[in-house]
């Protein structure tokens, strides 16, 4: 099967795995509006990247359908410290989520990969075709070829057994339930936690990674979760597909937008002892705006209610690696 196809979530059971993740708790928030049961695991009672376990689990809950939302995940600081865990961990999920899933006869399963499976100097915006066409940005490869893996194995069952498996590639996230640490996370929550405790603080500055000069491109966590369901319904292919916004700008001006949103009125420093990362990193997401999917909330609008999260969470979640 490839393309378009019809897939109806009415009296499913849908499992998310990585629930209590920012992406994870998006689609269960999301699924609420669906006619489906929905089911989720705590850490606590099952460990994803343990097969044995895994498989016992679905066997005895029979999900339709798997959301595979469990990761570990973090920015670039996280992934040059703990290469090991960032290959190793999202490998063991995968190989356990998927095969387990392959296992219990899954009817459908959407696989959550990332835009760093991309090159780093791929041709912008960067297309699914991009996939290995050149070398991957140093500072997250552990993370990318975890990433590309998982895709691979979702392509790789498909074509030797037919299981109805799809790969979905998001583009920078943010929103409700991020990890706020201000060096271990993605640049969005770290940049909120780090303008608002300089606003408390009446820091004149505060400094910025990198140069502030690359381009980007960000999208609402809930934005993603609507992406992810409507796929579910209306995408089967062996191809990955992209979700962005479609709307790019630097570092700096994202920086800026983030300062306003949270009122600190300071100077921004860029650090350009900090390494930048990819230069440009935009989504080619024309294949999914093709089968009818939009995004619906403006930068503005997000940031400012990842802003009301962060203080309601009181940036709670600090840790330096998430398991989402």
């Amino acid at each position: 099967m490839t393309g378009a196809s019809t897939y109806d979530l009415t009296g499913k059971r849908v499992f998310v795995a990585g629930h209590r993740g920012m992406v994870g708790s998006a689609v269960v928030r999301r699924l609420a509006s669906e006619n489906c049961t929905v089911l989720t695991a705590d850490r606590r009672e099952l460990d994803l990247t343990k097969e044995e376990p895994t498989l016992r689990w679905l066997e005895a809950n029979r999900p339709d359908v798997v959301v595979h939302a469990a990761a570990k995940v973090g920015g670039i600081a996280a992934n040059n410290n703990f290469p090991v865990d960032f290959l190793c961990d999202n490998l063991a999920l995968e190989l356990s989520v998927i095969r387990a899933s392959h296992a219990v006869g899954v009817r459908r399963l959407l696989f959550l990969g990332s835009s760093c499976i991309y090159p780093k100097h791929a041709k912008q915006p960067m297309a699914e075709s991009e996939l290995l066409t050149g070398p991957l940005e140093p500072t997250n490869e552990w993370y990318a070829i975890a990433k590309i893996a998982g895709l691979k194995m979702c392509q790789a069952y498909r074509r030797q057994f037919g299981d109805d498996f799809i790969s979905v590639m998001p583009t920078n996230l943010y929103g409700r339930g991020d990890n706020y640490h201000p060096d271990h996370s993605h640049v969005p929550a770290a940049l909120i936690r780090r303008f608002h405790e300089a606003k408390l603080a009446n820091a004149p500055s505060v400094s910025v990674w990198g140069t502030g000069t690359p381009l980007r491109e960000f999208l609402n966590v809930d934005d993603f979760a609507d992406a992810c369901v409507f796929l579910l319904k209306h995408y089967s292919s062996d191809l990955p597909i992209n979700v962005g916004s479609g709307d790019e700008l630097s570092i700096a001006d994202f920086a800026t937008t983030v300062a306003d949103v949270v009122g600190y009125r300071g100077k921004l420093v860029f650090d350009t002892s900090k390494p930048d990362g990819t230069p440009r990193k935009l989504l080619d997401s024309s294949k999914i705006r093709a089968i009818g999917w939009r995004p619906n909330t403006t930068l503005g609008s997000g940031l400012a209610a990842t802003y009301n999260d962060f203080l309601q969470s009181g940036g709670r979640r600090l840790d330096a690696i998430v398991r989402s």
